[in-house]
């Protein structure tokens, strides 16, 4: 009879583990799904304190790139009960006030880019004495140590120049434009600067005023008419890179058009031929991370990088993959 009983309770014991490991597996499922549902209705996924972050850029207005940092951004908000706060100035003074209005309403983390770094060090400096965590994204993955950030993410900037050089390489071009359209940006010159140190070719910077497209068009359009020898022309931002085919057409020129960044209206150009190739540092992804990674560092001090920045690229796409991408890119995503 003893020995009965042990059997029927090592019977019961084992059913006992296979129904709790299949409730284990099915229900650990069902929480994710459970999760993914609530952040695709607008509802957080975490039961943590509804933190407040201010992303503040040095974007201009109408910059289709920040749209998808945002679009990023909001969505990592939503799944982690973050108030996402997003403010921006092309003028680094307005900007470094922004950075200080975050500060006086005592957020609890701020992502910040450093295109001009010098004319936000005092205001980082006040963040940092609030203890308020700093993440830098986009631009400052060089010094974003020194202005007391934690972490920084996208691309390093010369390493993206570097593979639009190799790139031109691959293409047999000989001369190429690097078109900045933000003079001051320490980010852009960086990459015009390791487009040229890998470039086997001539590369020649063309500065233009990038809030004003006409002009933008007509210095391209003058530089390719006076020097025919140009094969190519690189522009350092997606908004830039249609401007510069038309420029192409105007002047007659036979220049390939390549562009750093990605758009709906650049995955279309190439798939029509119009340009080149793209340069992408994944602005959905930097903007996804930043709040991610301020709410793990809030959450459970959780810093990702281990003292190096948090690369996003660069990921340099052809036409092959422009079919692919055009669909994310229409729905803001890349």
């Amino acid at each position: 009879m003893a020995r009965f009983r042990t059997w029927v309770s090592i019977a019961v014991a084992g059913a006992l583990g296979l129904s709790l490991a299949g409730c284990s597996s099915t229900g650990g499922k069902r929480a994710e799904d459970a999760r993914k549902s609530q952040a695709a209705q607008g509802r957080a996924a975490v039961d943590t304190p509804r933190w407040t972050f201010a992303m503040i850029t040095h974007s201009g207005d109408g910059d289709t790139f920040w749209d998808i940092v945002q679009n990023g951004a909001k969505q990592a908000a939503t799944k982690d009960n973050i108030n996402f706060l997003y403010s921006h100035n092309e003028e680094a003074n307005q900007q470094a006030q922004l950075v200080d209005a975050a500060v006086d309403k005592k957020v609890d983390g701020i992502i910040v880019t450093l295109a001009k770094p010098d004319a936000m060090k005092s205001a980082l400096a006040r963040a940092e004495k609030a203890g308020i965590p700093v993440i830098t994204v986009n631009s400052g993955s060089e010094i974003y140590k020194k202005y007391g950030a934690i972490t920084h993410i996208g691309q390093d900037e010369t390493i993206a120049g570097e593979a639009v050089g190799e790139e031109l390489n691959k293409r047999g071009k000989k001369k190429a434009l690097c078109v900045l359209h933000e003079q001051g940006n320490v980010g852009h010159e960086q990459r015009c600067e390791g487009a040229e140190k890998a470039f086997d070719g001539k590369m020649t910077n063309l500065y233009v005023e990038g809030t004003n497209m006409p002009d933008v068009q007509s210095s391209i359009e003058a530089k390719l008419q006076s020097d025919t020898s140009i094969d190519s022309v690189v522009t350092l931002g997606a908004p830039f890179a249609a401007t510069a085919v038309k420029a192409k057409e105007d002047a007659g020129s036979k220049a390939e058009v390549d562009t750093f960044d990605l758009n709906d209206k650049v995955a279309q150009g190439l798939k029509d031929g119009d340009l080149g190739f793209a340069v992408d540092q994944q602005p959905y992804l930097q903007g996804y991370q930043a709040v991610d990674l301020l709410w793990l560092y809030r959450y459970n001090a959780n810093v990702l990088g281990g003292g190096k920045p948090v690369l996003t690229g660069p990921e340099v796409v052809t036409k092959d993959q422009a079919d692919k991408l055009q669909e994310y890119a229409k729905r803001g995503t890349r």
